[in-house]
C-alpha cells in the first residue's frame, strides 16, 4: 500500500508540474507576440521647448518659423491620420503619407503626451482674440464721485418704459461705510418715484433690478429719467451722494433696441432756487475754428404762470455784439415742468477778436397755447464790458480753457 501511495503522489506531482510549465510557456508566448505587434519607430522625436508638441522632421521647420513665445499650437489630432493637409503654411505639405506615429523622448511628461501622432499646422496668438478692454470700469476722471450703469427699453404695444438698474461703482460716501440705494424718477413728475433695495456696506453695489414706468408714446420723448443715489447711515438718515439726469428725447427706444448706458454721478445743487429760478449751461470756445458752443442743460425753480401740460417752456440763446443782435437759436419746448431738462447744443461763429465785445443772452420763455409768450427770466454772460460776478467768471474760464466744456449754474433775473 505504501508503494501505491508513493506512485500516486508522484503521478499527481508530475501532472501539476507539467501544467505549471505549460502555463508559463503560454504567458511567455503571449508576451512575445504582443511585443511583435508594435511597429518599429524610424527616428526619434525632438522637442523645441518645454511646451513643444512632438513632431517628425517633416514639420520641424514649420514649427520653428511659426512658434512664438506666447502662441498656442494649433494641431491635427491622430484620429485624422490618413488625410492630406496641404497648403496650410507657406504652401508646404504638413502631413505626408509616411508613418505619422511618434512617442515623446524621456524627460518631463508633456501635457500633449496622449496626442502621439498629432501635427502642428500653425499657431494661434491669444492676444488677437482678447475682447477690447471696458474702460468704463477703469477710466475714472479726477474728482469723480461715482458712476452708474442702467439700461432703457420701451414696449410700444403696452406703452411701458422698462428701466434696469445695473450697478454703481466708486462711490464717495461721507463716512467709512456705505449702504447705498437708488431712487428713480420719470420727470417732470417729481412726486412719485421707484426705489431699489439697499446694498449693505459696499462702495460698488450691484443692483440688477428692473423697474416699469407707464408712459404714452406721445409723451415719452418729453420725459427725463432722474437717478438719485443715497447712502443710509447708522441713524437711518439718507445722504444724497449724486445724481444722473437722462433725457429720453434723443434716444431711439424700441423693444428691439435695449440701450445699456453709463453716466458719471453729478452733485445736486443743494442751494434753494433763486427768486426767478436758475439755469445750468456749458460754454466752450474753439479758437482754431472760431466757434462758440453753448450746451443748455436744465433749469430749476421756474415760476410758471400756470402749471399744466398746456404750458411749454423753452430757452432762447442769442449771440450779441456791441449789444446788437447777431443770431439766436431755441431749444425744444418742455411741457408743464418748473424743472425742465434740455441737453441741447448750439454753435455760433465768433472770431477770437470779437470775444471782447460779444456776449450771450439766455432767456427762459413760457408759452401758453393761445396766449402771448411770457419771459420767466434771463441771464447774460460775457466780458467785463457787460457782466460781473459768476457770469464774468464763466466767460473768462471758457476763454482760458479752449475746446473744454465749462459747466455752471446761473441765477435768472427778470428784466424786459
Amino acid at each position: 500500500t505504501e508503494q501505491a501511495v508513493a506512485i500516486a503522489g508522484g503521478i499527481i506531482g508530475g501532472v501539476l508540474l507539467f501544467i505549471l510549465i505549460g502555463i508559463t510557456a503560454y504567458l511567455l508566448w503571449k508576451k512575445f507576440c504582443h511585443l511583435l505587434s508594435y511597429k518599429k519607430l524610424t527616428s526619434p522625436v525632438k522637442t523645441t521647448n518645454a511646451n513643444a508638441i512632438f513632431q517628425d522632421p517633416s514639420t520641424s521647420e514649420i514649427q520653428l518659423k511659426s512658434t512664438r513665445s506666447r502662441s498656442v499650437p494649433f494641431i491635427i489630432p491622430p484620429t485624422l491620420h490618413g488625410r492630406d493637409w496641404i497648403n496650410l503654411t507657406n504652401e508646404e505639405q504638413v502631413q505626408e503619407d509616411s508613418d505619422p506615429y511618434m512617442i515623446p523622448q524621456d524627460g518631463p511628461r508633456s501635457s500633449f503626451h496622449s496626442l502621439a501622432g498629432a501635427y502642428v499646422v500653425g499657431t494661434i496668438n491669444p492676444e488677437l482674440y482678447k475682447l477690447p478692454e471696458d474702460k468704463s470700469e477703469t477710466d475714472f476722471p479726477e474728482g469723480n464721485i461715482g458712476r452708474l450703469w442702467f439700461s432703457v427699453e420701451y414696449e410700444q404695444e403696452s406703452e411701458r418704459l422698462l428701466v434696469s438698474l445695473i450697478k454703481v461703482r466708486k462711490l464717495q460716501p461721507p463716512a467709512d461705510s456705505c449702504s447705498p440705494f437708488v431712487k428713480i424718477y420719470l420727470l417732470p413728475d417729481e412726486r412719485s418715484y421707484l426705489q431699489s433695495k439697499t446694498k449693505r456696506r459696499t462702495l460698488n453695489p450691484q443692483f440688477d433690478e428692473n423697474f416699469v414706468f407707464q408712459v404714452s408714446s406721445k409723451m415719452l420723448l418729453q420725459r427725463t429719467l432722474k437717478f438719485l443715489v443715497y447712502h443710509v447711515d447708522k441713524q437711518k438718515k439718507h445722504h444724497l451722494l449724486g445724481q444722473v439726469i437722462f433725457p429720453l428725447k434723443n434716444e431711439t427706444l424700441t423693444g428691439h433696441n435695449k440701450l445699456v448706458i453709463w453716466r458719471d454721478l453729478e452733485k445736486e445743487n443743494l442751494e434753494p432756487p433763486s427768486e426767478y429760478g436758475d439755469i445750468q449751461f456749458s460754454l466752450s470756445y474753439n479758437d482754431y475754428l472760431g466757434r462758440l458752443t453753448v450746451v443748455v442743460l436744465r433749469a430749476r425753480g421756474l415760476k410758471l404762470q400756470e402749471e399744466s401740460h398746456a404750458v411749454s417752456v423753452y430757452v432762447k440763446v442769442s449771440l450779441m455784439n456791441h449789444n446788437k443782435f447777431v443770431k439766436s437759436k431755441k431749444t425744444a419746448a418742455v411741457l408743464g415742468s418748473p424743472n425742465p431738462v434740455y441737453n441741447e447744443t448750439f454753435s455760433f461763429k465768433a472770431d477770437q477778436t470779437e470775444l471782447d465785445t460779444a456776449s450771450l443772452s439766455l432767456s427762459v420763455l413760457q408759452n401758453i397755447k393761445g396766449e402771448k409768450t411770457h419771459l420767466l427770466g434771463r441771464v447774460v454772460v460775457g466780458p467785463f464790458m457787460y457782466t460781473r460776478g459768476k457770469e464774468l467768471e464763466h466767460w473768462n474760464e471758457m476763454i482760458s480753457k479752449p475746446k473744454e466744456l465749462v459747466k455752471r449754474w446761473h441765477t435768472l433775473c427778470y428784466s424786459t
